[in-house]
Parts: structure tokens; sequence; C-alpha cells
């Protein structure tokens, strides 16, 4: 070694680059990787893995049971410390790379920062084909690797140590840009892991980083407050953008000061306390009616931190069609969709900059007022939805307004696919900013349990209470042995209505008969079997309790919250008491039919595309 260099392999640099990278939190200097979610496989327990162990003590490493469960508990991870840190994740080749595409895809959907590292197949080529290699005919180079193309912000392959120095800062920023921000991946083949290479000394040097908050162009800002000042009834549409910024303090003043609405998408929620005096309501799709009224209603909406997916938008038809959208995004790829005027800005810069643009003009006091008035519809709403009616088995809503009633202002919520995004999303009135994640971008089924131990590791207060369906359980579960494995304690709620209810409810009311959703309506001779939660629960080490009454729901909340590990809860849940959200959403009905309820369903379809804004 001489004094400027140091004769490393490739994965004892990565490692060691990693450990260096470091990040101001709240005024704290924390590591920015804090920790590896690992399965290790021939392709990386070797090389990599000797590295890992060798620096225990600095950058920690979890086993994880299943690596697609890995990758979203790391994407859970990210959304809960709201992207001021990244857990890395790390597989073999073959099958372990390959489970972590789905991880990826959640990441890139939901704009979360997710380094994926994954073994790779020989770069000499020499011992080919090797265990788990995929060959691809006239395509020697092409790995499984490659599947995370299309699910990453930034993808490599190393093919020589030296270009660890160039590859690795570049994931890094990737993975802290606020405009740019989504998974990473790096290839690793399993003879460049394990090959020396001098690395600079300083490559290896302590950085400190910090998350760069773009500032909107003038201009920008000034056609926005022109466009403002001159609305009507202008709404806020807060999306997740808001809690990347840590801008929810300045939302609310915004808000305030204004007299503007708001409401929120689902990545968004949780932007403002429900008691606040502008809060009108989650939108779309899976949102309430009276946020979708003040959505309909608007004359401009202030879109800040979303990228505006369908279910927000109702696709595309929940706006009206002639209301100018303002497109406040870190990300100018969608700040400029459906014709929005464009502020490319980190949100809290963004709201700080208008608010002085806007300095001494307000919202029409009666539209303010109407935007009041939602709020306090909403959470009648509400209360109407959650109340005891004495009937077993309970609906979403009454299990969701008793886990919110046992939850305290330090608490998380978590929830993902099927009906409990759109019961939630409602039904949960906010007690603190950034306290609740509904995965429903990519909709990945398997979150909630997963996304619930990788919540768990962010949260340094409170309890992290997940929800989920029984076929997201039976899905993706395994993270519940994670859980309790790794100390990190979190609630699930086990809601059984004995099959996929919401997918059913969607072929049946567009016209189909009920068919492979529900176990009763399943082929083979087992649909009288049921599966016993609280027992496989119990078999993966968590405590477990079944509540046949809402009286032994709430008392097993009781219990759970006192718990020292991850504690189970399993219930029955009506499969068809839906809270509804109102707003209009395209699915591929058929054109030509013969079944008469496909044909009606395919005319309201057409009908309700009338008032779908065009745009790009």
């Amino acid at each position: 070694m001489s004094d400027s260099t140091i004769r490393l392999t490739t994965a004892e640099a990565m490692v060691r680059y990693l450990i260096a990278q470091r990040i101001v939190i709240d005024g704290e200097n924390v590591p920015l990787f804090p920790g590896v979610l690992a399965i290790f496989g021939h392709g990386n327990v070797v090389s990599l893995g000797h590295s890992l162990e060798a620096h225990r003590d600095e950058i920690p490493v979890w086993r994880g049971q299943n690596e697609q469960g890995m990758g979203l508990a790391a994407a859970a991870f990210a959304k809960s410390v709201r992207r001021q840190q990244v857990m890395v994740c790390t597989s073999s080749i073959g099958p372990g790379a390959t489970n972590m595409v789905t991880a990826a895809g959640v990441a890139m959907a939901n704009r979360l920062p997710v380094l994926f590292i994954s073994g790779d197949t020989f770069a000499s080529r020499l011992p080919d084909p090797v265990l788990q290699q995929v060959e691809h005919f006239g395509h020697p180079s092409t790995t499984v690797n490659d599947a995370f193309r299309p699910v990453v912000r930034y993808w490599d392959r190393i093919m020589h140590p030296a270009q660890v120095i160039t590859s690795l800062p570049q994931a890094v920023a990737v993975l802290l840009d606020p405009g740019e921000c989504g998974p990473a991946f790096i290839g690793l083949p399993q003879d460049i892991a394990a090959d020396a290479y001098d690395f600079p000394v300083s490559f290896f040097t302590t950085q400190v980083h910090e998350i760069a908050r773009p500032r909107p162009d003038l201009g920008q800002v000034s056609r926005a407050a022109d466009v403002i000042r001159g609305a009507k009834r202008p709404v806020i549409v807060a999306g997740g953008g808001v809690h990347y910024s840590r801008a929810e303090a300045e939302l609310a003043a915004f808000a305030e000061e204004f007299g503007i609405p708001v409401i929120e998408t689902v990545a968004g929620k949780s932007s403002l306390l429900a008691s606040h005096p502008r809060y009108a309501g989650p939108i779309g799709v899976t949102g309430a009616a009276a946020a979708n009224v003040a959505a309909t209603g608007a004359d401009v909406v202030i879109a800040i931190g979303t990228r505006l997916e369908d279910f927000t938008t109702g696709s595309w038809t929940v706006f009206d069609p002639d209301a100018q959208i303002i497109g406040v995004n870190a990300a100018r790829f969608d700040a400029v969709k459906h014709r929005s005027l464009p502020v490319v800005s980190d949100a809290r810069e963004a709201l700080v900059d208008l608010g002085a643009a806007l300095r001494g003009w307000s919202a029409d006091a009666e539209w303010t007022a109407t935007g009041s008035r939602l709020r306090i519809d909403l959470q009648q709403f509400v209360d109407e939805r959650i109340a005891d009616d004495g009937v077993w088995p309970p609906s979403y809503a009454q299990l969701v307004g008793l886990v919110h009633e046992s939850a305290t202002a330090d608490d998380y919520v978590l929830t993902a696919s099927g009906g409990l995004p759109g019961e939630l999303n409602v039904n949960w009135m906010s007690k603190e900013v950034a306290s609740f994640d509904c995965e429903y971008g990519f909709s990945c089924m398997g979150y909630e349990v997963s996304g619930a131990w990788g919540a768990a590791f962010g949260r340094a207060t409170g309890q992290v209470y997940a929800m989920v369906g029984d076929g997201s359980y039976l899905m993706l579960n395994s993270d519940i042995y994670a859980s309790v494995l790794s100390g990190k304690k979190f609630i699930l709620v086990v809601c059984d209505n004995e099959g996929y209810a919401v997918i059913e409810r969607l072929q049946v009311n567009q016209g189909g008969a009920s068919y492979n959703n529900m176990l009763a309506d399943s082929r083979g001779p087992g649909a009288h079997v049921r599966v016993d939660f609280r027992a496989h629960a119990e078999a993966m080490g968590a405590l477990a309790l079944e509540a046949g009454s809402l009286a032994e729901f709430a008392e097993a909340l009781q219990t759970a919250r006192a718990a020292d590990r991850t504690t189970v809860i399993v219930t029955d849940v009506r499969a068809s008491d839906w809270t509804e959200g109102g707003a209009f959403w395209q699915v591929g009905v058929p054109e030509v039919t013969e079944r008469p309820g496909v044909a009606a369903a395919r005319a309201s379809m057409d009908a309700g595309l009338e008032a779908q804004r065009r745009g790009v």
C-alpha cells in the first residue's frame, strides 16, 4: 500500500464506500445507509458477505426471509424516513435477484430510494454456464439482472474494480436527487467482486450529504402566482412530494393564510392533520366525496408533489377539463403533465416563494367556507361509517375506526393493495403528519407485512400498525418471522373476507360473474378449507390473537400495544361492505360482448369517459 492508494477487493471497496456516506437529519449526523437486508447465496456470500461480516458494527446486516420482502421493507423504510436514508438489499444472482425485481418496481413507481446489489455471472465467462445462469443465445452479456433495467432509476454492472469509483457516487446521487429519486441497481459479477485493485484512499473519506432543495425559477413562480390570483375556486392537491421535502408545516401555513382547501393523494395523506381547518379530505377513486367535490369545482388546481396517477385524477375525470393545473414538482416530468403550468422546485421552497408572491391576496371567502363545510361533511361521513351497527362480521371501516381509536399521534399506519387502501384513505383521520403509508403506486400485494417490518426500522417512537387482507397475507407473510428475529415489532391486523373481494367487486360491477376470486367460486375440492391465520402467525414466533366481536378486537389492540414483539390480530370482515369513493375509474370493459351486464357496464364506461380531460 502506498500513501495514496489501498489495495482492496471490489466488494470490500463497495462496503467501505457505503459506510463512509453520512447525512444530517434533524441536526444529527447519521449513516446514509443504516443497514443491509440480505439473503446470501453463492453469488454474494463470499466476497461481499465476507466484507459485510468484517464491518458488522459499522453497517449492520439483517437477515431476510424472501428477497422480494426485503426490497419491500427497504421501500417502506425509505417512505417512513421521508427518503432521508437508504437501505441496501443484496441477493445472489438467479431467483434471488429476480425476486427483488418486483420490489424494485414498487420503489420505482413510488419514487423511493433503495440500493439493490446483486451477484452476477462471471465476467470472464470461463466457467459458464454457472449455477442459476440463464443463457441468452446470441446475447452472452445478458443476465437476469438486466430485468432490473425497467424498474430502477440507475443501473450498472461492475466489469472492472475501478468502475466502482465512478459508479457508486452516481448511484448515491440518484438516490438523493429530489427529482430523479428512485431505486438504484448494481450488478456484481462473482470474479470481479473478488478481484483486487489499488483504490485511492480519498475515495473512502467520510462524505456528509445534504438533500438538495432546488429553488423555483422566478418566472415560473410569477406566472403561477398570476394564475392563482385570478382563480375563483383554487384547490391544493398534496402529494408525496410534500412529505419528501418535509413541507408539511409550510403547506399548512400556506393553505391557512390564503384560504385554499387542501385535498390529499394516497401518497400525500397525512400532509395535513385531519383537524386542520383547510383539510378537505382524500381525492380520487379511493377518496371521499367531499374532496372530489372540491376537485371538480376548482378552476385552478395547485398539484404539489404528485405524479397525478389515475386513482388520484379519476382517470382524468375528477377535474374540470377547463381547470388550469399548476404542477409544483421537483421532477420536470411530473410538473408538465396535462398542460400544467410548471413550477419545477422542491415543494417547501416553492410554497415559500409562492407565498411571498401572493401576500395580501386570499381566495374567495365563500370558497374557503365551502372547503370548511366539506371537512365537516367528511368527518360526519366517517363517523357514520365506523359506527358499530351490531352486526358481525364487521365492516372494514369499523375495524379502521377501532385501530384509529387505539393509535396515538406517535403511531404509524400502513397498508397496500385490495380494499383496505380505500377504507384507510377515507376513514383514517390523521393525528400527525407523515404518519401514513399506503403503497398504491404499484399496488403490491404482500407489501403490508414486509412494509411494516421496514417501517419499524425507521420509526423511533410509537407503534407501527399494518392492515392486510387474507389474500395479501397469503402472498407474502414470512417477514412476520423477520420482525421477530430482528426485534422490529409491529401490529398486524389480518382482515379475512375469504378471497380477493375487492377484485371480485370490480369483476361483478363490470358485468362479469364471480369467478376465481372468492374461495367459494374457485376451482377445486378445497374451497371449504380455511387458513388458520392465528396458528400460522404463532408458528412464525408472533403473538397471535383472534377477535370474534368488536369488543374483543378493541381488547386485542390494547394487548398488542403492550406486547414486546410483533402481534397479529385475526378477524373476519364483511366481503362486500365498502366505503365508496365516488370518482370514475377507467378499466378495459369489452366493447363487444354477449353478456347484457357487460354491455351495460361498457355503456356506463363510455359515458364516464365523456368527462375525461385530454392531455399528455
